[in-house]
């Protein structure tokens, strides 16, 4: 099905029209339309249009009224001010634009007119190390990014640039040498929490016992090196173990997405060991064209606006004295072939803010020799999870938190506030629904926050029913589903011709917003105004709720049309939670 014009796009055109019949010497001019809190949208194009023709703005304003006559679309129209122009649309323009949007399973939003391919990187996790934290924004903030550009029909590569290289490898293969037992599954205790976790005991031993051991005998601290040699040379003993070891934090990983109802397919898992073949030629290319210089035996890039607090240039280091790589190496290869390989227009990557200045290096580095095009990429920074003491939050020991235990942490508290209002659900459905509405909670109050700022981790506020909170909205969509159950299921028709009331209105103006709000998601990348305007949607919806009957309106063709309001009010909340990767369960 075609797109459906909004109704904001509607009035813009009509007005755009009646401007330049007012005024045939202006041309196309821009009727700078909004919408307002004194009428249904605001036109304000009218006062520069005036001063740049020298005319009074009035006059001219009600020129434009004057080739506006109401009909179907536009209700009613007036002069205030200088020379606005309030305008009311027709209730039956509302009505009418909200059905072609339900006729159409994608709500009328349209597919993107020009779709390219976008690599985005995110969740960047390190093998045998937990995922903490610190790693729940980068996954939940890039999940909603491919799932809002993958439904505007862009070609999405997801990219998980885990660490999985590195100088740590040779103490823990080296280890396995030694002890070629310590991965063994049959080591684990009876029980347990399921695969991820065991998988994540056995690394941790391993971990341990590697680093007692590197830390306290010199001997092993050369073997350890020297087979660090062996993994970057390709030995198959070694490569061999290594695989082992990221095979193991590979379904440890997996563990945590599925908890986290994020899917991450292992072709998306493209860690830095995956770039080191190019790491060579890396060099060789900013060498020979000049882009990089040697420094005290470093291969060096200089900004002339990078300077450290001596005032000396701080330079990008793509190969060390030594001869060994850094993660600007490897993040310049990956840059190479994403847009050499992939053929991506743009490159994404969610990464801490704390960063910045690598990536601002990095991307420079590259588009000075010639891989990147000017603007291709961009870090999409976010800002750090605080506790409530608003300090980075940690345990009450001090260290940071696994993220393993904050996820189970939020379903139990999911679990009780879904077990006081459940009816009629039995206990496995319960352990579901506080799975969905868990999760939701700490997806929805990390969207909801603008990536750049801190926010505050705070569960008591997260699972709450009131509020700017995911299990808002999951229980407004609950609560139309049990209407529509009522009802009898089937798919209300809409009744154009009914006048509606004021909360029917702003309900209705609202949905028809849906499209241009995920559009401008689309552009700009950022999540939480889509939250925004879920929790704007609910809202509205609570004030329908509260002020229009909806089985007991006056007439079987009200009944209808406000079933057919609260259907439309459920889908666009199912879709756009979706997207953000939040469930919507349809009892709650």
């Amino acid at each position: 099905m075609a797109s459906v014009p909004s109704l904001a796009a509607s009035v813009h055109q009509r007005v755009a029209d009646a401007l330049s019949a007012a005024l045939p010497e202006a041309g196309a001019a821009d009727p700078l339309l909004r919408r307002s809190d004194r009428a249904d949208f605001q036109a304000n194009g009218v006062l520069g249009l005036a001063k740049k023709l020298k005319s009074n703005p009035r006059e001219l304003a009600a020129k434009v009224v004057a080739s506006l006559s109401a009909g179907e679309l536009i209700a009613g129209i007036e002069v205030s001010g200088p020379g606005f122009l309030n305008i009311t649309v027709s209730d039956e323009a509302i009505t009418s634009t909200l059905a072609a949007r339900a006729a159409d399973d994608r709500l009328g939003v349209p597919y993107a007119a020009t779709p390219g391919t976008t690599v985005i990187d995110y969740s960047q996790p390190n093998v045998a190390k937990e995922m903490h934290v610190g790693h729940l924004r980068s996954t939940v903030i890039g999940d909603a990014i491919v799932q809002i550009l993958e439904h505007r029909g862009e070609n999405v590569v997801r990219r998980h640039h885990i660490g999985d290289w590195g100088t740590q490898f040779g103490m823990l293969i080296q280890y396995l040498v030694e002890h070629p037992h310590e991965l063994d599954h049959e080591s684990d205790a009876a029980g347990g929490d399921g695969e991820g976790e065991a998988a994540m005991a056995r690394l941790n031993r391993l971990y341990k016992a590697s680093r007692a051991l590197f830390d306290s005998d010199e001997e092993f601290k050369d073997r350890a090196r020297r087979r660090v040699v062996d993994l970057q040379a390709g030995d198959r003993e070694t490569r061999d173990l290594w695989h082992k070891i990221v095979d193991e934090s590979k379904i440890y990983f997996q563990d945590v997405y599925d908890k986290l109802d994020v899917e991450i397919l292992d072709a998306d898992v493209v860690g830095e060991s995956a770039y080191n073949d190019d790491l060579q030629t890396v060099v060789k290319d900013l060498e020979e064209s000049g882009v990089a210089v040697r420094s005290e035996g470093a291969l060096c890039v200089f900004f002339d606006d990078v300077k450290g607090p001596d005032g000396n240039p701080v330079p990008l280091i793509v190969q060390k004295s030594d001869g060994g790589f850094g993660y600007a190496a490897t993040d310049l290869a990956a840059v190479r072939d994403r847009v050499g390989t992939l053929k991506a227009d743009t490159l994404l990557y969610v990464v801490d803010a704390r960063q910045a200045l690598h990536f601002k290096m990095v991307f420079e580095t590259a588009r000075r020799a010639g891989w990147l095009p000017e603007g291709a990429a961009r870090q999409l920074a976010f800002g750090t999870v605080l506790g409530k003491d608003g300090k980075p939050f940690k345990t009450r020991e001090g260290e940071t938190v696994r993220l393993v235990d904050l996820l189970d942490e939020a379903i139990g508290r999911a679990a009780a506030v879904v077990r006081e209002k459940a009816q009629d659900l039995t206990e496995q459905e319960i352990a579901e629904r506080a799975a969905q509405v868990g999760i939701g909670a700490v997806k929805y109050a990390d969207l909801s926050t603008s990536m750049t700022r801190d926010y505050v981790f705070d569960l008591d506020r997260m699972v709450s029913l009131n509020g700017d909170t995911s299990v808002y909205l999951q229980y407004a969509h609950a609560r139309i589903q049990s209407i529509l159950r009522k009802a009898g299921g089937t798919r209300p028709a809409a009744h154009p011709e009914l006048p509606l009331a004021p909360a029917e209105r702003a309900l209705g103006l609202h949905l028809d917003e849906f499209s241009a709000t995920l559009e401008g998601v689309a552009e700009t990348y950022e999540p939480h105004k889509l939250a925004s305007y879920l929790f704007q949607l609910a809202s509205l919806y609570t004030t329908f709720y509260d002020q229009c009957p909806v089985l007991k309106a006056e007439s079987p063709a009200a009944v209808e049309n406000r079933l057919f309001l609260c259907d439309v009010t459920a889908r666009t909340l199912r879709q756009g939670m979706s997207l953000l990767g939040i469930r919507a369960p349809e009892r709650l």
